[in-house]
């Protein structure tokens, strides 16, 4: 028999078949026996938990007459009821009775868990939490420590299998079973922890960090206390980015199967196992950039690849490692500091993340690579480095994994064995992608060998020598290759590495090429990071027809790829076509359309990021930013003063809204000693976005504009970027006159542009910011209101959001917290759809001090920690800054004044000079220094607590 107490309790016999037990109190009487089966349960224990604490007289008889009736319910032939003199005993193995199994499968769960055997853990576990069929001991109400007890172990078990559940990946499946887990037992901080963990890993952090808050309220309200440190890791960990899984791919993906190198993969994962920097190193197309691919994508933990190739000077390399870990370099509405370099920024972003990252392409940015990996590595315990290169970094403690080509026949091998070697493999599939009815077979197994040895296993030659099986057969691939590959097998070494093996494989495609396919694959050299299907038909002007089916060509042949809708080469290819670019004398032509190009769409873009249609028109500059970057850079070496000036202009809005702060600084200082001292004629408004771009970085002595008013008055037309008004307001500060000064500002700029709705609704809200700083609160209201329509009706996202912020502030200093809160939340939303993890450090602080002055403590404190989180995480030292002095306000509220102090001067240890907006900050921090000096003076006592 089996017998179930973890719901009804039942007993089943071996058939499947239920006995009947009887009433309630016989089924309780059976339930009580089970909780201690094959052990005597004294007759008082068994009269308490059947009548309570008031027994019926004779309750002694009455028990003997239960017992009587569960033996006459009971099969006969088992009998387990037993008398014993102190009490009764059911004679039944513990193994038949559910709660001990249960117990028992737990317990093996647990075990499981702990040593790392995710699949057979949830397995276990699944199997123990399957005997529950309703609340446990349901029939014995006698018995509630019993029954608390297992159902404590039952919650323990579903949070075990959780956990397991976590680490197999099923974070999606879990959410809401999670949910209704907490809903059902709000206190168990476990269970909210989980929740969190799987919202962030599926690039939910919003929601995460809601369910925090959630959590920190339910505890406060209910049991007066803060989360555990379990759920506070929790917190930090998302706040970190260190919860992120699957949902936000971190490597590229891959069209194609992974063939061959599984002892080279192995070796990368060893060595990844126990060396810090592991460096993949082989001659151009020996497949290192895949390799890295599939031996990061083993890694346990975060991962981020950097793709270099597309770079044409080593000193970018910092900036590319920064957008590859998605950090904007600088904060929003703040200075950066002068000397500033983005390697500290990383320094401070990486410093405790464990993370590895995937540097790929190397060779042509060797020694800034180098340099760059050497000090990440030295200040960042955590971080691991995997790199490609053609050549090794030279470091200390590098691992060298080097690549030839995969594995080919040797001379005289059996045709019979060459499935076993990985280049004929590789081969073979790439063939049948162009040629589905394609297999090596007996009659053509010999010319595979052949291709695949004269190729030397490369990956790269052989994929292009089976494109050609599109247009010609074995036998012609292998005879093309007696012709024109012999450089594969003796070298040139006097050629440029890249070129020693590559060359004769892109040069003998070049061959097979039509006229029209050779100028569309040397003009789309002139793109960066790739182009779409219009830009590119732009650039290369040739008819639209003969432009498709040249381009379609390319593709078939494997010169050009097409991945996301736009079209790449592959670099070595590249490099061909761009020698071929020049030998044509088209370079110069087709850099200036090239420039044309994209300095058009940069002004389209620009105009379309103060309307509703912002975030399309942000992610198509991001996917253009290395074409848009390298026009400019262009655009400035030949001495195009107009066309660069022209380019900073289009991209400043772009520049401040992805913070790309540091790398416009440069671009922009650079267009600057084209353009010399003063403005040239008719680009005094490119001029000056020039000198606030560069400014920003704190590049040395600049041109002087002097104020706000001045700089329109210089304009001899309306500015094409009214960014220009915001860049000079946040350098030069407001206007000395005030609100009033800054009505007569907008009046006069009115009268240079005519009604435009995005700049009224700046000028608004800088008329309502001056106004609140007067404590003209009610006409600062109205202003803020105007500005917050105009932002509203044009749909810009970053306007709305920093007018909501300035509102806030407002409702907060009128008492009004309900408003202040709902402004903020509105804020909060738009901070996350832009997607600025900056902006949400400005928008958690912004509320911090909101909360702050409602005296709320505890959750301004949350805001300003969270803010230096995200601040440090992002390597933007201005909001450090803002969020330790909202962290000294609250000690100082709380009298610790030791921690105020602190917190103050690490704040202006982080350099904000520069900028009117900097200026500023570190003109607060001081007047809080000397009021917590005063409270020191006055004797106020210490606070126990820390901040």
């Amino acid at each position: 028999m089996r017998f179930r107490i973890l719901g009804p309790t039942q007993v089943v016999l071996a058939d499947g078949r239920e006995v009947p037990v009887g009433g309630p109190r016989l089924r309780a009487l059976l339930a009580l026996l089970l909780l201690d089966a094959g052990r005597v349960v004294s007759a008082e224990r068994l009269i308490d938990g059947l009548y309570g604490e008031h027994p019926p007289r004779g309750a002694a008889n009455a028990l003997q007459s239960q017992v009587s009736r569960l033996r006459q319910a009971l099969p006969a032939e088992h009998d387990p009821v037993e008398f014993h003199p102190a009490g009764y005993r059911l004679a039944v193995d513990s193994d038949d009775v559910d709660a001990y199994r249960f117990e028992r499968l737990a317990e093996a769960g647990r075990r499981a868990l702990v040593d790392g055997d995710w699949p057979r853990a949830a397995a276990v576990l699944r199997e123990a939490l399957e005997l529950w069929r309703g609340p446990a001991l349901a029939d014995a109400i006698g018995a509630p420590a019993q029954a608390a007890r297992l159902d404590e172990l039952r919650l323990a078990a579903i949070e075990d299998r959780v956990e397991a559940d976590l680490a197999l990946g099923a974070q999606s499946a879990l959410i809401a079973e999670l949910r209704e887990l907490v809903v059902a037992h709000p206190l168990r901080e476990r269970a909210r922890g989980q929740l969190i963990r799987a919202l962030a890993a599926l690039g939910r952090p919003a929601e995460a960090l809601a369910e925090f808050e959630d959590a920190r309220h339910t505890l406060a309200e209910q049991l007066g206390v803060d989360p555990s440190a379990e759920l506070a890791a929790v917190h930090l960990a998302v706040l970190r980015g260190e919860e992120r899984g699957l949902a936000e791919p971190a490597l590229p993906s891959q069209l194609t199967t992974f063939v061959g190198r599984e002892e080279e993969l192995k070796r990368v994962g060893d060595l990844l196992g126990d060396r810090r920097l592991v460096t993949l190193t082989g001659p151009g197309g020996a497949g290192k950039t895949r390799l890295a691919i599939e031996a990061a994508g083993r890694v346990d933990g975060e991962v981020r690849f950097v793709e270099l190739a597309g770079l044409a000077d080593g000193s970018d390399v910092p900036q590319a490692v920064l957008s590859a870990l998605g950090l904007r370099d600088a904060g929003l509405r703040a200075p950066a500091e002068p000397g500033r370099q983005t390697t500290d920024r990383l320094v401070e972003a990486l410093a405790e993340r464990r993370l590895l990252l995937v540097l790929d392409n190397c060779e042509h940015v060797l020694v800034d690579a180098a340099r760059l990996a050497a000090r990440l590595l030295s200040a960042c315990p955590a971080l691991r480095v995997l790199a490609t290169s053609r050549e090794p970094l030279g470091l200390a403690g590098e691992a060298l994994c080097p690549l030839s080509g995969l594995t080919v026949p040797p001379l005289g091998a059996s045709a019979l064995d060459a499935d076993d070697y990985a280049a004929v493999g590789l081969f073979a599939q790439r063939a049948t992608d162009v040629a589905p009815d394609f297999t090596v077979t007996p009659a053509n197994v010999e010319m595979v060998l052949r291709i695949c040895r004269s190729l030397d296993g490369l990956p790269l030659a052989i994929e292009l020598a089976a494109a050609r099986l599109r247009a010609l057969s074995v036998a012609e691939v292998a005879a093309r290759l007696d012709d024109r590959f012999r450089l594969l097998s003796t070298g040139n070494r006097a050629a440029s590495p890249r070129h020693r093996t590559l060359r004769a494989v892109v040069e003998w495609s070049w061959d097979l090429l039509d006229d029209a396919e050779r100028k569309v694959a040397r003009r789309l050299t002139v793109f960066a990071g790739g182009a779409t299907l219009e830009a590119a038909g732009r650039v290369c002007g040739l008819a639209t027809f003969e432009f498709v089916d040249a381009l379609s060509g390319l593709v078939d042949k494997s010169f050009v790829e097409m991945t996301g809708g736009r079209y790449r080469m592959l670099e070595t290819v590249r490099a061909f076509c761009a020698e071929r670019l020049a030998e044509a004398g088209e370079a110069d032509q087709l850099r200036r359309a090239h420039t044309a190009y994209f300095l058009e769409f940069a002004w389209t873009a620009s105009d379309h990021l103060r309307c509703a249609e912002q975030l399309h028109w942000l992610r198509r500059l991001d996917a253009e930013r290395d074409n848009l970057h390298a026009a400019l850079r262009r655009a400035t070496a030949a001495g195009d003063a107009s066309d660069a000036a022209g380019m900073v202009a289009a991209l400043s809005f772009y520049w401040w809204l992805r913070g790309m702060r540091g790398e416009g600084a440069r671009l922009a200082a650079d267009v600057l000693e084209l353009l010399g001292a003063e403005a040239p004629p008719g680009l005094s408004e490119e001029f000056a976005l020039c000198v606030y771009n560069a400014s920003l970085a704190g590049s040395g002595p600049l041109p002087s504009l002097g104020t706000q008013r001045s700089v329109i008055r210089s304009l001899d037309r309306a500015p094409r970027q009214p960014f220009l008004l915001y860049l000079s307001g946040i350098s030069t500060g407001p206007p000395s006159g005030g609100a009033e000064d800054v009505d007569e500002l907008m009046a006069e700029l009115r009268r240079l542009v005519g009604p435009d709705p995005w700049i009224n609704a700046l000028g608004a809200m800088g008329s309502g910011s001056a106004l609140m700083w007067s404590d003209q609160r009610d006409r600062a209201e109205a202003a803020l209101a105007t500005a917050l329509d105009g932002f509203r009706s044009t749909g810009d996202r970053w306007g709305t959001m920093i007018t909501l912020g300035a509102l806030g502030e407002l409702a907060a200093w009128q008492g009004d917290p309900e408003t202040a809160g709902a402004h903020m939340d509105e804020a909060m939303g738009l901070v996350e759809a832009l997607g600025s993890a900056v902006d949400q450090a400005d928008m958690l602080r912004t509320r911090g001090e909101i909360r702050l002055r409602a005296g709320d403590l505890a959750a301004a404190h949350d805001d300003f920690a969270a803010a230096l989180l995200l601040a440090q995480r992002s390597g933007a030292p201005e909001f450090v800054a803002s969020a330790r002095l909202g962290l000294a306000q609250v000690a100082r509220v709380r009298g610790n004044l030791a921690a105020a102090r602190r917190f103050c001067e690490e704040a202006l240890a982080g350099g904000l000079t520069g900028w009117y907006v900097g200026e500023a900050a570190r003109a607060e921090i001081i007047v809080v220094l000397k009021e917590i000096a005063e409270a020191e003076k006055a004797g106020a006592p210490p606070s126990a607590a820390g901040a």
